[in-house]
């Protein structure tokens, strides 16, 4: 149980997909102007994660011993069909929230940070467990990113920022500080450790 504690938190923020191996950049940047739609979009992908890590979980023990060569291929299938299915389930039940995200919901697709999951997922040899525990970290960390990005920027748009630093330069600005922010607990984790 204090491994799969472990792996969670590490992946939440030690080793944050987005803060810190810089995964998932597009949707960090392209959906956190409004915090609802950056709230809606981590939940998204924490679900897209989840089946992810199901299904690797399922073709490491089934499939790719037997054809390892199919292992990317294989992987970009399930993140594409459960894509599908979250954008279909989206549109259906918030033709607003749909909207909202715009191009952004299809670009889960694409997400980095999902394939990393599961390629990371795989070659440690973590079991269903340990995938499930490593997959709400990561997809939590994403969602984390995306709310505090977002909150920090609706907060910059109602303060007096120079006009140099107004729009990306901010945003870059922000996202440099949360990183930075994020790096500081590998020193309080290994700190811990000793």
């Amino acid at each position: 149980m204090n491994e799969l504690l472990w792996i969670f938190v590490a992946s939440l923020l030690v080793n944050n997909f987005t803060l810190y191996y810089f995964l998932g950049l597009c949707p960090f940047f392209g959906v956190s102007g409004r915090l609802t739609v950056a709230f809606r979009l981590g939940m998204a992908t924490i679900f897209v994660m989840i089946i992810t890590s199901l299904c690797a979980s399922a073709l490491n023990a089934w499939v790719l011993p037997h054809a390892p060569y199919l292992r990317l291929i294989s992987f970009i299938v399930v993140i594409a069909s459960t894509v599908q299915f979250v954008e279909m389930t989206i549109k259906k039940l918030s033709p607003v929230l749909f909207r909202a995200l715009g191009i952004y919901l299809p670009l889960i697709t694409t997400n980095c940070a999902i394939l990393f999951l599961a390629l990371t997922q795989t070659s440690r040899d973590y079991g269903v467990l340990e995938g499930l525990a490593f997959a709400l970290g990561g997809g939590g960390g994403f969602a984390l990113a995306l709310v505090l990005m977002a909150s920090i920027r609706e907060e910059a748009e109602l303060s007096s920022v120079p006009a140099i630093l107004k729009g990306t330069a901010i945003n870059m600005f922000i996202a440099g500080v949360l990183s930075l922010a994020f790096m500081g607990f590998a020193g309080l984790f290994s700190s811990a450790g000793n």
